[in-house]
């Protein structure tokens, strides 16, 4: 009996987990999208950095929001989820691609690196495709 009561509460704890996980990891792809669209929107000013200031600076706060966002994914995924490695390590490589990749936003933008934006605009589809299957494999019963 005990042993029925202690898998049942595992089961629910799983569940809830999942539903959070699923969430969290909606709301950063979320994140990633809105990032792909600020970018098209100050890149359409070919250069002209000061016409597009207030994009870029959108564009570096959504970053700065998508990595909070995967940074809290990848905790409730380690905690709640934690037989689902496919989840939480999902998520975590999103930590990392999202760091680098903001590191890089940073150099381009601070730095006037413009080179770098043939690694920053791929790696950013790299991201985008992690963003897309997390939420798509977090649906996927084990």
């Amino acid at each position: 009996m005990t042993e029925t009561v202690t898998a049942a509460r595992a089961n629910n704890q799983t569940r809830r987990g999942s539903s959070l996980f699923s969430a969290l990891i909606g709301l950063t792809a979320l994140a990633v999208l809105l990032q792909g669209l600020w970018a098209g929107i100050f890149l359409q000013h070919d250069g002209h950095r000061d016409d597009a200031a207030g994009w870029i600076d959108v564009h570096a706060h959504g970053g700065e929001v998508a990595i909070g966002l995967a940074v809290v994914t990848t905790v409730v995924g380690v905690v709640w989820l934690r037989a689902r490695w496919d989840l939480w390590g999902g998520s975590a490589l999103l930590v990392v691609l999202l760091v680098v990749e903001a590191y890089l936003g940073g150099l381009i933008r601070d730095e006037g690196k413009d080179v770098l934006t043939a690694v920053h605009v791929p790696l950013a589809m790299l991201i985008m495709a992690v963003a897309v299957w997390l939420p798509l494999r977090s649906g996927r019963r084990p």
